[in-house]
């Protein structure tokens, strides 16, 4: 795993916009367990935490191997899957104004794009949940990682192909229903994919009159006050940013960046760019009651079980997920893009809130059966997200 010598990352305790009672948290354990990430394998970490009214900022290692440009705090971020929640709660938006049932066939909004009595059968909500049946597009998209997680069966051949390719969310849903379904609609465990959010898009776009991305902004991004979130127009990224390292299960060694990407092939599922302080804040104002309403809110936090495209149970509501920990239940949401890992999770009332990005994904090397094995780096990460949710009082 490509690792990097230590390199000065900001820090610092600063005021919240609210005026709650102050709890600053902790700086330096933070601080010692985002040095643990990089120390562990990670080119470079950052993250915001917030609790009752105090926000932590802080960084470690380096944005770009080549140069040793040090990570700072407030860079941008594909934030990969937790483009879902901000399209869940557009979608609830429009439920709230009445253009848009949870349980109506999604063939009543869209006849064609999903024909037959598969279309007849899936409702909204099953799509909001992962509990359609449809599988994941992504082998057909990118055939040369249809093998994953086997990694002598793999090439990075699709990533490179794919660097500029514009896909169209038509296009990338008919690769979903063409192939052998992952269950019944309905069923569950459902399946995570991103066809189900895809669709969704196309969904806002009727409804509205508008392209999702730009309803989205303007009715949830801006909402939010987020000022440095939005969808990119683009492969690149404008403004601060680290590269993007992917390792793909140590089939990339040394990982390659990938920072430069056209995110069509995951739009509106996915294809967010942010900064953990903006995650934060939206979040924060989600569960305040402040983007949809609480009766929405009650909605998307109402789980069920699905498969998560590693292949684990997770309990996930509408665009939402949810955590157990030593000190309680927090909601949000992950994501990943090549080269780009995120997290943000937040306490019910929104007093405590972790919002942490990585510059390398997948580093986890598979054994001789093509099983991925544990890696330093989760040891790190997970200590890191116990000290940033729990602090001293809860930490193991």
């Amino acid at each position: 795993m490509v690792t990097a010598g230590p390199a000065a990352g900001g820090t610092g305790v600063v005021p919240a916009a609210d005026t709650s009672p102050p709890s600053t948290p902790d700086p330096a354990p933070l601080k010692s367990a985002l040095d643990d990430i990089h120390r562990a394998g990670v080119p470079g970490v950052y993250a915001e935490v917030r609790d009752s009214g105090r926000v932590w900022r802080g960084a470690s290692g380096v944005a770009d191997l080549e140069t040793g440009r040090p990570v700072r705090p407030g860079m941008l971020q594909r934030v990969g899957s937790v483009t879902k929640t901000f399209t869940a709660a557009a979608v609830m938006q429009q439920v709230e104004k009445g253009r848009i049932r949870l349980d109506d066939p999604i063939s009543r909004y869209l006849p064609k794009l999903v024909p037959g009595e598969r279309g007849k059968k899936i409702t909204v909500k099953m799509l909001l949940n992962h509990t359609s049946g449809l599988p994941e597009y992504l082998p057909y998209a990118f055939p040369s990682l249809a093998k994953f997680p086997s990694v002598p069966d793999m090439s990075p051949k699709s990533l490179d192909d794919n660097r500029f390719r514009r896909f169209s969310p038509a296009e990338l849903i008919d690769m979903a229903l063409k192939a052998p379904a992952a269950g019944a609609p309905g069923e569950t465990p459902g399946t995570y994919t991103n066809a189900n959010y895809l669709i969704l898009g196309l969904l806002l776009e009727r409804v509205t009159g508008t392209t999702a991305e730009r309803y989205i902004t303007e009715n949830v991004i801006e909402r939010a006050g987020l000022r440095h979130t939005s969808f990119p127009t683009g492969p690149r990224i404008k403004g601060p940013h680290p590269r993007m390292y992917e390792s793909m299960l140590g089939l990339l060694d040394p990982p390659r960046d990938y920072s430069v990407y056209d995110m069509s092939w995951v739009g509106t599922g996915a294809a967010l760019v942010s900064t953990m302080e903006d995650l934060n804040r939206f979040y924060g104002g989600l569960l305040a009651g402040e983007i949809v309403k609480p009766s929405s809110l009650a909605q998307m936090q109402r789980t069920v079980k699905v498969y998560s495209q590693t292949g684990e149970k997770i309990d996930y509501g509408l665009g939402l997920q949810v955590m157990s920990t030593d000190c309680g239940t927090f909601w949000g949401h992950d994501g990943s893009a090549w080269g780009a890992g995120t997290a943000s999770w937040s306490s019910a009332d929104g007093k405590r809130q972790m919002s942490v990005a990585v510059n390398l994904a997948r580093w986890n090397k598979p054994d001789s059966s093509g099983k991925p094995q544990p890696h330093a780096i989760d040891g790190a990460m997970a200590a890191f997200h116990q000290q940033a949710l729990c602090g001293d009082e809860n930490a193991s």
